[in-house]
């Protein structure tokens, strides 16, 4: 991956996205918002380095913690949990099977971005989009989450 630009954030675009996050995620976001934050564009992400670390980044126009981030911040909502057989696969960039689900936040709705976490610890795994609304992916049959970022991938590896 290669680095185009990193630049710091002025206070306002930073106090932007932090509401934008506490819109989802709740207060647990604040904790952020005495860290200083840099926009890194690379050649296939835009990332923001929390105090040198990439814990958030864009999907497409919309901003969403990394697994790093997720692990780190400790967020409680739109996640999905996996099941110890599914682990493997979602480490390596699966998407995830509706079988494999063994819980969901209920509020989740199609087409939002989540978090897979696995069952036992609670840790995050990978990122990806909602194929159904979450109280729809326990007990049926096909994918429920498109894989978008996940541990040992390129991201998550990311040194700057």
């Amino acid at each position: 991956m290669k680095i185009k630009s990193r630049v710091q954030l002025r206070k306002s675009t930073k106090n932007k996205l932090l509401n934008e996050l506490v819109s989802t995620f709740g207060d647990e976001i604040k904790k952020l918002s005495d860290s200083k934050f840099e926009c890194v564009k690379t050649d296939k992400y835009s990332i923001i380095m929390v105090d040198n670390n990439p814990l958030l980044f864009f999907i497409g126009d919309e901003i969403f913690p990394t697994v790093r981030g997720a692990l780190e911040i400790n967020l409680n909502s739109n996640n999905v949990y996996v099941d110890s057989g599914a682990v493997k696969f979602v480490s390596n960039g699966a998407d995830i099977m509706s079988p494999g689900i063994v819980k969901s936040d209920p509020n989740i709705k199609k087409g939002d971005l989540v978090i897979i976490k696995e069952e036992n610890h609670g840790k995050p795994l990978a990122v990806g989009r909602a194929m159904m609304d979450g109280e729809e992916m326990t007990g049926k049959s096909g994918k429920a989450v498109q894989s978008v970022h996940y541990v040992g991938d390129e991201l998550w590896n990311l040194s700057i």
